[in-house]
Formats: structure tokens, C-alpha cells, sequence
């Protein structure tokens, strides 16, 4: 008889012979005040060797900034206004934005994008401050990180307009269809693959069976999105290690490969 939870053993101990990168994950938000250098301990354990940490607005920007000065080369922060926080006063978050672009180099513009699920009042000035985000983004020459809910149509058009012109990045979280991610990768787009794989009702196993590992990367969204068996709790970065088990589960291959590829897939988007 086959020892399974030998062979869980043996793979999740190769995983830490493994580089991979947590291309989404939000390290510096309150939920790791008090144990963040654990959190880091046990994601480096697991192999992963970079987090990138995207912005939400203003009120976030301090703790970003302070965890990657904390750990230098290893967390590398974004820029950008979340469109979740797109309120009564967006040109005033853009502003800074647009002050901090300007005043040093960020991994990239994000995350960004259109968020119709919680609330459309600010729909309209949504689409403004996405559309305004992406120039800046082909103005230094840096990837964006979309985030997008209730607006993938959308999104995907207003982000076609901008190919032409040298915009390029992820769509962070994607847990839509087929027929969107053949779109999004046609526009040379990346697809962030996280927590969300691992969910039986989510549907994502069925697209990606579809999907080349050349057009992915990883991402935890932490503390959000946590995958099984931990879904429920706080996810954190190590647990990238059950998404990168999944995908090789989902694509016939070995984890060794699918860390190999998404790794090379994510340093070439932030010009590693």
C-alpha cells in the first residue's frame, strides 16, 4: 500500500529547496504586527525569497515602506490607490501617488484597477483613477497589478487600450474563465494563481488545466484568500507552498517546475 502522507511529506520537504516569489501579499497590513518576523521565518523556510507588498492608499503607505526598509531585498513595495479606496477624496490620494512615483522606484503600479462588488458609487471615478494610474505606469516604465471584482470585461478593455502603448503586468487573484484568461494573455498579461485554486466550488482548477504555466505567477494575498487546509484563518506567505502543490497537482507536473517557471514568469515582470 502507497504511504501517502510519506509522499505529502517528501514534497512539501522539496519545496524548501525551492525559490519562489509571493508576488501579492500585503506583510505589512496590522494582522502581522506582532509576529512578523515568524512570518517571514517560516515563508523563507518554505522557499519563498521575495514578497512583493502592493499599496492600498495613504493610510497604508508608512507600514509598507517601514517593512521593506525592515527587510531589505526581500520585501519590495508597490505603489498605487486600491480601487476599494477610491472615496470623496481620490485626487488627493493620486496626488500622493503621483509624488511618490515620481520620487523613487517602486516594483510596480498596484494595485489598481475596478471593484464593482461592495459599492459603485465612486464607479465613475474608478475608471479615472485606473485609466490615470496606467499612464503612470508606462510613463516609468513599470508593471501594473490589477485588481479587479464584478469588472473583468471592463477591466480587460481598458487595459487593451493601454498594450499599444507599453502597459504590462498581472492580473492579481484570477478566478475567471477561460475565455477571459486567452484575452487577458493575448494582451501579454500575466494571471496571479493563489488560495483561490485550492477551493473545490471555485472553478479555477478547470481554466488553469487549460492555461500554460508560462502565463502564471503566484500570489497568497495575504491575509486574505486563505487556501486549504487553512482556509478560514489569516494566510500568510508560507502557505504559497499549498497553491504551488495544487497547481502541479492541476498541470501534471512537479512542483519543481511549476516554482521554476512562475519564479522566471515573476522576475521577468519586475525586471529582477
Amino acid at each position: 500500500m502507497i504511504n501517502f502522507d510519506c509522499l505529502n511529506k517528501t514534497k512539501e520537504f522539496n519545496l524548501t529547496k525551492m525559490i519562489l516569489i509571493d508576488t501579492h501579499t500585503h506583510l505589512y497590513s496590522e494582522e502581522f504586527t506582532a509576529d512578523i518576523d515568524e512570518v517571514i521565518k517560516r515563508a523563507e523556510a518554505a522557499g519563498i525569497q521575495k514578497f512583493y507588498l502592493p499599496a492600498i492608499d495613504s493610510t497604508a503607505t508608512d507600514a509598507m515602506l517601514q517593512l521593506e526598509l525592515r527587510f531589505p531585498g526581500r520585501c519590495v513595495a508597490m505603489m498605487g490607490l486600491h480601487p476599494c479606496y477610491v472615496k470623496e477624496n481620490y485626487r488627493e490620494e493620486l496626488k500622493l501617488v503621483e509624488e511618490w512615483l515620481a520620487k523613487r522606484k517602486f516594483a510596480a503600479v498596484g494595485e489598481i484597477g475596478l471593484d464593482n462588488y461592495w459599492d459603485k458609487t465612486f464607479a465613475k471615478e474608478q475608471v479615472e483613477t485606473f485609466r490615470l494610474q496606467i499612464e503612470w505606469s508606462i510613463k516609468y516604465n513599470l508593471p501594473i497589478v490589477i485588481h479587479t471584482r464584478n469588472a473583468m470585461q471592463e477591466t480587460i478593455e481598458i487595459v487593451k487600450e493601454y498594450v499599444p502603448k507599453g502597459a504590462h503586468g498581472i492580473f492579481h487573484c484570477f478566478s475567471g474563465s477561460n475565455e477571459s484568461a486567452q484575452e487577458i494573455i493575448k494582451a501579454g498579461f500575466y494571471l496571479g494563481i493563489g488560495g483561490i485554486l485550492t477551493y473545490k466550488k471555485a472553478g479555477l482548477a478547470e481554466v488553469l488545466e487549460q492555461i500554460d504555466l508560462q502565463h502564471l505567477v503566484l500570489e497568497t494575498d495575504a491575509p486574505y484568500l486563505t487556501p486549504v487546509p487553512f482556509r478560514g484563518k489569516r494566510n500568510e506567505s508560507s502557505y504559497l507552498k499549498y497553491v504551488v502543490e495544487k497547481l502541479a497537482e492541476v498541470k501534471n507536473v512537479s512542483v519543481e517546475e511549476v516554482a521554476a517557471v512562475t519564479t522566471a514568469n515573476a522576475e521577468k515582470i519586475f525586471g529582477v
